[in-house]
């Protein structure tokens, strides 16, 4: 407290004067703890002396007196147990002596007090320690039976032969109580058991086939232990000082002298039907292609390890596709029933797959596979042949050069490069520049004009052997498109060829056996067209023909007395890019023989000239716009037109000996300027 005096007169303060009040502390406050309640786990192996927990109090009385001043006790223990003591140190730290059983207590409360040294009274408080032992591994997994017939069946993998039992007194699902097994005598890994974790049952699983030829029976060890490691304490004496006498057992489940349960098991191994195995399973051989039939290729062999009847067996041929082999049943021999060709499409990189079998008489048979690799060796029995037997060659082209291929089956050094030769007279005409490789160039000279040629080819491979070859060619001015022809018309041969000849003649003795007038005026009525079918020939233009004139010519064979002459009547469409031969049969009752001997006298040689013609037919033409050489009058406006020429040049009496009807003919119709002017049909 503080006081001062103060003068009556001017109040001034004349002294001051200080007092301490010292208040005695009296024992007023118990210690209390920080909780009221502790929960603690320990594991059941857990060692006499060890740490269990540490309790906290505080007093608020004035520190460094008697009334703060406390110590811990343990007032009871529940359950209380003869081979547990608990205590607790001045620090709170709690501990034990002895050892923890959970079979006896599972759980430990523990009421502790903190009482303070008070000089006149005492105060005290209290908090509660609830002490679980989690079970330990102190009992030992026993086999107690198991279940399966034991039996599984040779090359069998994934099944489970039997199921074993245990029996563990430790807690259910705990790692005391969950085991583990181990297999002895498993050294090649055949078999693996796991853990049903509901019930503890260990499942024995083959994991890899068993043969019966290697053994009928196989006899397996399997312990088991838990997951935890196994544990043991038993109290021996209890002196009032110190720790208690205990006798401890603790070691890891690999470890130490702990004999664990171990039960044996025989499996036994069921017999079955093996297929035969090939001691080679993929073999090669060599052969020659185009070998004798009968020749022999190889000899393979199987074996079939079963020691029933089972083990015989018979080879036979299992994929075969071109159907080149056969395998003796009984020793594997393999031998050839037809010619090898490399050429074939079944041989693949010059390899021939044969695949075989062994096939064993056991119900059900069972059949090993092996593989024959053959390897042809290429022989020179294939000639280069010309890709294409036809060509197109172009007036504008002069030198440039027109490729022509050949290939080869054979591999080398019996195919190309190939050596090309022209045959037969083509001097000054044509050559082949280059004339080796896989393509020559045919040039064509300027003194072969616009037609239709054959040349004979000779192609050669490295090896001498060669092959002869037509090929078609044909010249013309390219002035449109680039082909001379159709593309949908190829060269005229085979039955292409000849069902074109064939409609070509129906047309001609159409021709000879109608009577008929020509005519050069532009419409008449009642034309009948003839169908596109026959006109398979080829127009050449003989750029002597000046424009048409209206003409009529009478009929060149002999009309019956009182009838009308017939007439042939023709004109040309100008405005169609096709050119169209019109024929109106005027007359239809002139006798037969007239017409029959027409044909007896020029039948060989029209026919002659109109196999010269053929070329493309009327409807596969290239759709394009006609090109107009030369109006109506203007003759001298014809040089572009191309020169009609034959391939081997036209008979020289080719026009002289058609007889005496047709020389009528020629003779109305040619213009008299024309008629001392040699040309060609």
């Amino acid at each position: 407290l503080s006081f001062e005096a103060k003068k009556m007169h001017d109040l001034t303060i004349d002294t001051r004067l200080g007092i301490e009040i010292l208040i005695r502390d009296i024992n007023d406050n118990p210690p209390l703890f920080e909780k009221p309640l502790y929960e603690v786990t320990l594991d059941e192996d857990l060692s006499q002396g060890s740490h269990i927990h540490t309790v906290v109090a505080y007093d608020r009385d004035q520190k460094g007196t008697p009334n703060s001043t406390f110590h811990y006790a343990i007032k009871s223990v529940s359950p209380e147990s003869p081979n547990i003591e608990f205590f607790i140190k001045n620090t709170g730290a709690l501990s034990f002596k002895g050892c923890l059983d959970h079979e006896v207590a599972s759980k430990h409360t523990l009421l502790i007090e903190a009482i303070d040294h008070g000089d006149v009274v005492q105060l005290s408080s209290s908090t509660t320690v609830i002490i679980n032992v989690e079970d330990g591994n102190n009992h030992l997994p026993v086999v107690t039976g198991q279940t399966g017939s034991g039996k599984v069946k040779e090359n069998e993998s994934g099944v489970s032969p039997l199921r074993l039992h245990v029996t563990d007194l430790d807690v259910f699902q705990s790692k005391a109580w969950r085991v583990e097994y181990t297999i002895l005598g498993n050294e090649k890994g055949y078999f693996n058991i796991e853990t049903d974790r509901k019930t503890n049952d260990g499942i024995l699983t083959v994991v890899k086939s068993l043969d019966f030829e290697e053994g009928a029976t196989k006899e397996l060890k399997i312990s088991v232990k838990n997951e935890a490691p196994y544990f043991s304490c038993e109290v021996k004496s209890r002196p009032t000082i110190g720790l208690w006498n205990v006798d401890i057992t603790k070691k890891q489940s690999s470890g130490g002298n702990i004999h664990y349960n171990a039960t044996t098991v025989i499996i036994e191994v069921v017999d079955v039907n093996e297929p035969p195995e090939f001691t080679v399973t993929v073999k090669e051989a060599r052969l020659p292609e185009n070998t004798q039939i009968g020749t022999w290729v190889e000899n393979v062999t199987a074996v079939d390890q079963d020691s029933s009847a089972a083990r015989d067996f018979i080879y036979k041929v299992g994929d075969d596709p071109a159907g080149w082999m056969e395998i003796d049943a009984d020793t594997g021999d393999i031998t050839t029933i037809k010619w090898l060709d490399r050429e074939s499409p079944h041989v693949v990189n010059g390899f021939y797959t044969l695949m075989l079998h062994a096939m064993d008489k056991g119900q059900p048979p069972m059949t090993g596979t092996a593989t024959l690799q053959i390897h042809l060796i290429d022989v020179n029995d294939n000639v280069p042949k010309l890709d294409v037997n036809y060509v197109d060659v172009c007036l504008s082209d002069s030198h440039t050069p027109t490729n022509i291929s050949a290939t080869d089956p054979d591999g080398d050094p019996f195919g190309g490069p190939f050596k090309f030769e022209l045959l037969g007279d083509i001097k000054g005409k044509w050559k082949l520049d280059p004339s080796y490789g896989f393509t020559a160039g045919l040039v064509r000279y300027s003194s072969v004009y616009a037609g239709l040629y054959t040349l004979k080819v000779k192609v050669s491979d490295q090896q001498g052997e060669y092959g002869i070859y037509s090929l078609n060619t044909t010249v013309c001015s390219c002035s449109v498109v680039r082909n001379c022809r159709s593309r949908n018309i190829g060269t005229f041969t085979g039955k292409g060829a000849i069902g074109i000849i064939l409609a070509s003649l129906v047309l001609l003795l159409l021709v000879l056996l109608a009577a008929v007038s020509f005519s050069c005026k532009e419409e008449f009525d009642n034309w009948e067209t003839i169908p596109d079918d026959f006109l398979v020939g080829q127009i050449n233009h003989s750029n002597v023909e000046k424009p048409g004139t209206d003409c009529k010519v009478p009929n060149i064979f002999s009309a019956p007395d009182g009838q009308k002459p017939n007439y042939l009547s023709k004109t040309q469409d100008q405005d169609d890019r096709r050119s169209h031969i019109i024929w109106k049969h005027e007359n239809r009752d002139v006798k037969y023989h007239k017409r029959h001997q027409l044909l007896d006298k020029s039948l060989h040689s029209l026919i002659q000239f109109k196999l010269c013609s053929l070329q493309e037919t009327v409807d596969d033409l290239p759709d394009y716009e006609p090109y107009i050489y030369a109006e109506e009058g203007d003759l001298d406006i014809v040089s572009d037109l191309d020169r009609i020429c034959f391939s081997d040049g036209p008979p020289s009496n080719l026009c002289e000996n058609l007889g005496p009807e047709f020389e009528s003919l020629a003779s109305i119709c040619m213009p008299p300027q024309l008629q001392n002017q040699e040309h060609k049909l």
